[in-house]
């Protein structure tokens, strides 16, 4: 089965939270209403360097794909 690369979630335990979860690597979920990011992936010390420089990137992938998903309800 192909995953898109961003997955929209919600969950009733938690009303005002807004999860996008990123399929690829790496993959994580984060949560829209506070920023928390939850990997799912194990980094040795090397990828840590490099995902702090990308993990703004990443989130404001996963704020463009919320973006676009609402203005499509919208329409």
């Amino acid at each position: 089965m192909e995953l898109p690369k961003f997955i929209l979630g919600d969950n009733t335990d938690y009303p005002n939270a807004i999860f996008i979860i990123h399929t690829e690597f790496p993959r994580f979920i984060i949560n829209l209403e506070n920023d928390e990011v939850e990997w799912f992936e194990e980094f040795d010390q090397h990828d840590e360097k490099e995902l702090e420089t990308e993990t703004e990137n990443y989130i404001q992938q996963a704020t463009d794909f919320y973006d676009r998903e609402i203005a499509r309800y919208d329409d």
